[in-house]
């Protein structure tokens, strides 16, 4: 909530009073009131001039009669009464604009000469009490008070001085407190309609954030789970291919094993689309230690030379979060090892011990005259690999081995 006489550090787009376009600042600037219709300008004026054609056939029948001077007070001709009503209703538009302040005080010099300018001056003082900080609207009030007061001097009432001066000084006030309350009260409903728009927006981008997660979540399990069945099939396929002449048990056996592996990879799939339709908070069943075993089976049986040791403290259960890091860590190690280096001999190594486990997946470069499955792919796994370790606060380092090979090795560390 912002006090009289500041002014908010920052302003939105919404729509104003008036019909303002969406763009427009608001709440506005301290240097004027926001632009308003052509239709709510007309009425305002219409009304002002109404009123002060009222006010100047009262301060005309109201003067003394024909004569320089009637008792002590001088006569003032009806023309300079008509005159300042005149320019006070061409100077009300002004108050609408963002020389408002200046008009204002015209006004209040005007309403020192005669009382037809004092619908016109009272409209100005409320305008600046509305849109201007409060020690703007302060001076121009005073101005509106010491105008009346020179008034009443020359032009006596017919109330008592004293009196004149304290109503004078009274509606000044209020029309200081009125035009600062709505002044408040704007600042009030505007930031509440920031805050709400704001909250509106950040809830709209946590939802597309949320989405893009969960999207990015299934690509990787997706990734995880069907890249590697899928290269184990290239790989047996591969070896169908380009050994026709082997035993007919062999080729038998090898080709029950693509037909078990794509009834595997459709299952997958369809589990997946499945749990999507759902809504799931997760994806599956949850891969840990024990299920490396499975994946260095399944890479022997496609005809792999990949050897397995999992060493470290015996009882040692890492979180699940943790296990199944390590399971993907082999598993895409596995991957890359067949799609980039066929025929390698791969050595997985899983080294549990309390507080922290590690996993390695090294092999010794292709074989001479392999050939490796065809496809090519995605160049993601590896990336999506490294932000799952790194959000459990591990590490993921990747590269060449001293062996001429290619290694994949994770620390992860239980209680990050």
């Amino acid at each position: 909530m912002t006090t009289a006489g500041t002014t908010p550090t920052a302003a939105a787009p919404c729509p104003g009073p008036g019909g303002r376009p969406d763009d427009a600042p608001w709440p506005p600037p301290d240097h004027g009131p926001p632009a308003v219709p052509v239709g709510v300008l007309a009425t305002a004026w219409a009304l002002v001039a109404a009123l002060t054609a009222a006010a100047t056939a009262a301060v005309v029948t109201s003067s003394p009669g024909l004569g320089p001077v009637v008792g002590t007070t001088p006569q003032v001709p009806a023309a300079v009464d008509v005159a300042v009503a005149v320019a006070a209703v061409a100077l009300v538009p002004a108050l609408f604009t963002r020389r408002a302040v200046a008009a204002a005080v015209a006004l209040a010099v005007l309403a020192a000469v005669s009382g037809a300018a004092t619908p016109a001056a009272t409209v100005g003082t409320l305008q600046v009490a509305r849109w201007y900080p409060f020690r703007t609207a302060g001076w121009v009030a005073g101005a509106g008070v010491l105008g009346h007061a020179v008034q009443a001097l020359w032009r006596p009432e017919s109330l008592p001085l004293g009196w004149w001066l304290l109503c004078d000084v009274a509606v000044h006030a209020a029309l200081l407190g009125w035009g600062a309350y709505g002044r408040e009260r704007a600042l009030v409903l505007w930031s509440l309609r920031d805050r709400a728009r704001r909250a509106e927006a950040q809830q709209e981008r946590r939802v597309a954030e949320a989405r893009t997660a969960e999207r990015t979540r299934i690509a990787r399990e997706m990734h995880d789970t069907l890249a590697h069945r899928l290269s184990l099939l290239a790989a047996t396929a591969g070896a169908m291919e380009y050994r026709p002449d082997a035993d007919p048990a062999q080729l038998a056996a090898a080709a029950g094993r693509v037909r078990a592996g794509v009834s595997d990879a459709l299952e997958d799939l369809r589990q997946v689309v499945r749990l999507l339709r759902a809504g799931p908070d997760d994806l599956g069943p949850v891969p840990g230690l024990d299920d490396v075993r499975r994946l260095v089976d399944d890479s022997r049986a496609a005809g792999a030379d990949v050897s397995y040791e999992r060493a470290g403290v015996d009882g040692a259960a890492p979180p699940a979060a943790v296990a199944t890091a390590v399971f993907r860590v082999v598993q895409e190690g596995l991957t890359n090892a067949r799609r980039h280096a066929p025929g390698a001999a791969v050595r997985v190594t899983v080294t549990t011990s309390p507080g922290e486990t590690r996993a390695r997946v090294v092999d010794d470069g292709a074989a001479e005259g392999a050939v490796a499955p065809q496809g090519v792919g995605t160049g993601t796994g590896l990336v999506g690999l490294r932000e799952r370790v790194t959000l459990l606060g591990g590490t993921l380092a990747s590269g060449p081995d001293a062996s001429g090979g290619f290694a994949v090795e994770a620390w992860l560390p239980w209680d990050a």
